[in-house]
Parts: structure tokens; sequence; C-alpha cells
């Protein structure tokens, strides 16, 4: 059978060495080295070879070998029925009173039983709601690892310390990090320095070095394949997730998504890669899937998901995925959940990938609900809270996304603090490097004439609403998103449009693309008004007069009676009040043909002096 470990592996011999001292050499490669894969072959044609000649001990501990560092690591139904078996049948030719029949049985009975259950126990409450109990748990394990004389007990104590104080958001955690790391420089651990590495990679992310992240990802993936780790493809792509997140490119992970979230080696209780897909397919412009992965996600109830180590992400994904669509419903979920959590980090597993504060998740929740002072709270709670966790891409998001609130809301003193925010956020993204984008905003509506209608879309969705004075300004807010247009200017109509305006404004605003979007369009009614008469189709030759007729007195808007230009007497205040009523009036009768698209825009149109349509 196998020789002794050589390089922290073992392997299959075929001399005269004993099944016994194979099976210790398979052991120290398990427990001292962390060799996941190195240690199974060995183990198994141990349990075999003891099956075949019934010696039960032989079994026993080749069983228990089996179980290897992590819970769980046999993640398809045939290896885990496969395994409970072989506990089971070893277990049926174990003395019951003994240690090692203690051991099978959730393995509670010596100082190694202990140290193996308090471990287990310890992955097994891997929910944010457990956080008291597994630093507890965590101590006592090294506390046993002294009573054992165990290396590897050791150093899974002071991981699981390590990790659950960064989970936590506490600033104690960089100290046992480095504890553990010392211990690791003495003698390397493959699965345990598997997952330092993975923290290393977060620790970049935070620091906003995402190429340098990106390189440590993929050192970290070898790192979890050498080790025979499980979860390592997992774990890469919930990094790269993170690093693509804070790039502004995370839609080019759509097709590694779709085939992660059908892979059989994913976790059942992990939802966190699906909702990551809603929040790409949204920044896409996918509507369809974006709405789909969400409702997903959702189920029948958000608070139906299992809180594992994945939870927190997974609603933070789920808040973001909200905000760019404008779901109200899913954002009054997320916050009743998110609520308890708020000062928490949102991480990943054992700190592998870190999003930031969910006091961002829940003040995008209620921004989404309209709640913008309540919003406003939390998000100002983030940035002191992604500040004190080094998290600088997060800040930035933080910032910008403040800002965007304090524009809807248009309180005073709110545009002045907006473009505050927004230059600090330039001042901090030109530090970190072209690696670090702002975050990226969901669907853009469109807006557009249909017959003597206007028609609305965003994503797949579409509206035809009637006609009003109000729709004529949203069509030229939507047609230039990120313009701010003097309300004065939207008054005079569109045949001003593309020039400089005097008394109005006094600069361009616009291109001319809204004027000739008009002309063309009014040449293709007239010309379609004469086919259709030619052809004999008088009642549609008058639907085609009757557009016709309506875009010319659009073009002529801004003319009064003998040719005069139109003016307000009161200038500028007249024009603001007018302009907001208008499309107050306009967003009602959109809401009420599809709330969804109605939302969308309560969200993203700005009505003052200066109006603006800025899609979130």
């Amino acid at each position: 059978m196998s020789g002794g470990p050589v390089g922290g592996t073992v392997g299959v011999r075929d001399d005269a060495e004993s099944v016994e001292a194979v099976l210790a050499h398979a052991t120290t490669a398990l427990e001292v080295n962390g060799d996941l894969r190195g240690s199974r072959p060995v183990f198994e044609a141990a349990y075999l070879e003891g099956e075949r000649t019934a010696d039960g001990l032989m079994m026993a501990k080749a069983a228990l070998g089996l179980c290897g560092q992590w819970m769980p690591e046999h993640r398809s139904q045939i290896a885990a029925s496969l395994l409970e078996a072989r506990l089971a049948h070893a277990l049926s030719f174990t003395d019951p009173r003994s240690a090692l029949a203690l051991r099978l049985r959730i393995r509670a009975a010596d100082p190694v039983a202990l140290a193996e259950a308090l471990s287990r126990a310890h992955q097994c409450l891997s929910g944010p709601q457990y956080g008291e109990r597994r630093l507890a748990l965590a101590g006592e394990l090294v506390g046993a690892a002294a009573r054992t004389g165990q290396r590897g007990h050791l150093l899974t104590g002071l991981l699981w310390l390590a990790t659950d104080l960064f989970l936590a958001g506490d600033p104690h955690a960089e100290r046992r990090l480095g504890e553990l790391r010392g211990s690791l420089a003495e003698r390397e651990h493959l699965a345990v320095g598997y997952v330092v590495r993975a923290i290393d990679v977060m620790q970049a992310v935070r620091a906003g070095r995402l190429a340098e992240a990106e390189r440590l990802a993929e050192e970290c993936l070898d790192a979890g394949a050498k080790a025979g780790d499980i979860d390592a493809d997992g774990w890469y792509a919930a990094q790269l997730v993170a690093i693509r997140w804070y790039q502004g490119r995370l839609p080019e992970l759509l097709p590694m998504l779709a085939e992660l979230t059908s892979s059989p080696t994913l976790s059942a209780v992990d939802y966190s890669f699906i909702a990551a897909r809603a929040v790409a397919a949204a920044q896409n412009g996918d509507y369809l899937l974006a709405v789909r992965a969400l409702a997903e996600v959702r189920g029948r109830h958000l608070a139906d998901l299992p809180r594992c180590g994945t939870w927190l992400v997974t609603l933070y994904c789920v808040a973001e995925a909200a905000y760019l669509l404008g779901d109200v419903d899913a954002a009054a979920e997320v916050y009743e959940l998110l609520l308890p959590f708020a000062d928490r980090p949102a991480m990943a597993s054992l700190g592998i990938a870190c999003f930031g504060s969910a006091n961002l998740a829940l003040g995008l929740a209620l921004v989404t609900l309209g709640e913008l002072d309540d919003g406003l709270e939390f998000l100002s709670g983030s940035l002191c809270r992604n500040l004190a966790l080094g998290h600088l891409p997060a800040v930035n998001v933080g910032r910008l996304r403040f800002a965007e609130t304090l524009d809807r809301r248009q309180g005073p003193g709110d545009a002045a603090v907006a473009a505050d925010l927004r230059s600090k956020a330039a001042e901090l993204a030109a530090r970190l490097g072209p690696d670090v984008a702002p975050p990226a905003r969901g669907f853009a509506a469109n807006c557009r004439r249909h017959g003597t209608k206007w028609r609305l879309e965003l994503g797949p969705r579409s509206a035809l609403i009637g006609h009003s004075v109000g729709m004529t300004h949203l069509a030229v807010l939507l047609a230039n998103p990120g313009a701010e247009i003097a309300a004065i200017d939207l008054v005079a109509g569109v045949d001003r449009l593309g020039a400089g305006f005097g008394s109005g404004s006094g600069q361009v605003v616009l291109d001319r693309a809204a004027v000739r979007q008009y002309q063309d369009r009014l040449a293709q009614v007239r010309e379609q008004a004469d086919k259709l008469e030619s052809a004999g189709d008088s009642a549609g030759a008058a639907r085609a007069r009757g557009e016709q007729d309506w875009l010319a007195k659009e073009l002529g808007a801004s003319t009064g009676l003998a040719g005069r230009r139109r003016t307000f007497a009161d200038g500028t205040e007249r024009a603001r009040i007018a302009v907001g009523r208008s499309i107050r009036r306009a967003l009602s009768s959109i809401e009420a043909a599809d709330a969804v698209i109605g939302a969308h825009l309560r969200a993203a149109v700005h009505t003052g002096a200066k109006c603006w349509y800025r899609p979130v």
C-alpha cells in the first residue's frame, strides 16, 4: 500500500508495509499537513481492506479519516450516503463503550474526539446569528488542542478565531490572523494555509488593489487544488465576483454564474451566486433574467433562505438587485431580514470575499422604498463602517449612492453635499487607479412617439401613455440621460433644442438628436399617409394625418401669436413650477399604466430649476 508522506502527500504502494502504518501516515497527512486529497485514497483502500478482512478497528479509523477536515466535504448524495453507511457499518464492529465508538457517534468522548466535535460544531453554526457561539467554540478548540497536542487542532482553532472576528468586523481580527501566520511559518498546513490565502485576496480587494487581488485569487485557487478542497472553484468564483463588482465589470461573469448555479459541487444552501447573477443581469440590461434570478432567490419568502455562511452576501446582492430593478417588495423583505446585522460586513464563508457594511444594503433598500431620509442615515453609517473596515472601493460606492439619493431628495444644501461626495469619490478613485469603477447603473428608460401616444420602455416592459405636456418634457429628459436641462428651456419647446438659449440657460445643453427625431418621424408619417391614401386606406391615412398634425404642432410649440416666442412673465420660477407640475402628472399616469416603470422614473427624474434623468 502507501508509504509515508512525501511532500505532504501519501499514495498507494505494493510492499509489505502494514495497513496500520499506512493509516498512521494518512492521518499525519490529514491532521498535520492538511493534505485532504492525498489522504483520501489511502483511507479508502484501508476501509475496503478492513471490510474484506472484517477488521472493525481498521474500518472505524479509515471511516473517520474519510470524514476529512471540513464539514461537509462529501457534497453529492451518493458520496454522503456512502460515508454515512460506512460509519454505521464500522460502528457495528466497534465496542459501543469505546472512545472510538463515541468518535463515530458525533465524536465527543476523549480530547481528540472533543476537538473534532468542537471543530465540526463550529462549521455547522455558519450563519451570522451564531457569531458569539462560534467564538466560544473556537476558544474551546484552542484549549482542547493543548490537551491533544495535535498541531492541526491548534491551527484550526486559531483559524476559527481569526475568521470569526473578521466576520464580526472586529478590529482585533488582524492580531489573530498574525498569530496564525506565525504558526504556519514554522510548518506548512495545506488546508489552513489555503484559507489564509483566501483572506489575503479579500484584504487586497478591500484595499482597492484589484489587479493584485486577481493574481492572488489565481494563486489561491492553485493552493486549494493542491490541498484538495472541494470549495476551491466556488471560492475562486466568489473572489472574482467581488473583484469584478468593484471594477464595474460584473456582467462579464454571467456565463460563469450560469454554470455555477447548476454545479453539483455547489452547496445546496448557497444562493449567493444566483443573487449575484440577478445583479449582473440587471447591470447588463437583461431585465427578464434579472427578475427570474431574483425570484429564484426569494422563493415564496426571502426569510426561508438557509442562514449559512453566504447568507449576508446573498441579501446584500438582493438589495442591490432590488435597487437596480425598482423592486419594492424585495427591498422591503431584505430590509427586515438585514436590520439585526446592520453593522456586520457582508462577507462570504470564512472571510474569503467582502462587500462592505450591511448598512449600505439597508440604505439602498430604504431608498428603493422611497424612504429617502432613513435611507440616508444607513448610507451615512455605511461610510463610517467601511472606512473602519478599510474597504475603500465600498467607501466610494457608498459616497456615490449617497450623492444619488441626495439628488432625489432635493433638500436644502443637498446639492452641495452631493457635489462634495462626488469630488471625494473622484479623488479616492484617482488614488486607487483605473481598476476601481463607480457603481453600475441599471436599466435606462426610453420614450418615443407611437401614433398619437407615447411608448415608454424599460427593459422588456412597455406602456402606452396618452399625450400631455409632461410627457413631452419627459421625452426630452429621457433622450438625454444625465444632462441637466433648465426648466425654462423645456417650456420653450422642441424648436430650441440644440441651440444656445439666450435668456434661458445660456449654454448648449442638448445635441440636435431630439429635433432630428421629430423631423424624421414627421417626414415618415407624411410619406406613410400619402401611401395609405393612394392605396385607398382612408382610415389608416386619417390616423397618420393625425400624428402628422400633432408632430407639426409640437415642432412649433415655442412660437406664440404673430410668430413671437412664448415667454414666462416670471421666467425661471414660473417655468420650474409649471414643469414640475406637468411631469408629476405624467408620472402619475405612467404609474397607473405600469407600476415598475413609474417607480423607476420617480426615482430617476429630478425636477426643479434644472431637470434631469439619471437612471439608477
